[in-house]
């Protein structure tokens, strides 16, 4: 069960603590729906296929590399694979730490390749938060028509400066099948 799962049935029960009085009561009541519908939108694109430790944490979990699936929401038999470096000890392990901006991408064809629609020449089809306010992770869909291919670019952005590093792959499609682009 995906976190989306848990999270959207209990804001029907979001109340602030007796001890939280006055205006700041009403803040934490818009608050924490706001923050666990944005939690549930966020947890529900990828599918944590398995994870390999990097470093010994003495206190909180250990450094690690997680391998992720995105399936493209908007053609049918594509799925991103996606490494990265996640952060651990105590910080990583409350979700305050802010993990490398260091990504690769592996996408293939894992069925028969079909559109929902036509696809605009470049997308965001996957964002992932990195850290607690401000990085995120984030995967476009380029259409090359003229290679008749599917490019996805990998990189992560800040608020302030992103990284320049960032990984690409490419998925072809067959010939007899156009890519249809806006």
């Amino acid at each position: 069960m995906n976190r989306a799962a848990l999270i959207v049935p209990a804001l029907a029960v979001v109340s602030a603590p007796a001890f939280v009085a006055g205006p700041a009561r009403n803040v934490v009541r818009i608050f924490v729906p706001v923050f666990a519908l944005a939690l549930a939108a966020g947890a529900a694109r990828a599918e944590e296929l398995g994870s390999v430790s990097t470093a010994f944490q003495l206190l909180g979990p250990n450094h690690k590399v997680v391998v992720e699936a995105y399936d493209d929401p908007k053609v049918g038999g594509v799925t991103c694979y996606v490494s990265r470096a996640k952060t651990g000890g105590i910080a990583g392990g409350l979700g305050l730490a802010e993990d490398k901006a260091e990504a690769s991408i592996a996408c293939r064809q894992v069925g028969p390749i079909s559109f929902t629609g036509p696809l605009p020449p470049q997308e965001e089809v996957f964002s992932e938060r990195m850290s607690v306010l401000f990085k995120r992770l984030r995967v476009v869909r380029l259409a090359d028509a003229r290679r008749n291919a599917l490019v996805y670019l990998t990189y992560s952005d800040k608020l302030v400066n992103g990284s320049p590093q960032n990984s690409v792959s490419a998925v072809p499609v067959e010939r007899g099948q156009k890519i249809p682009v806006k």
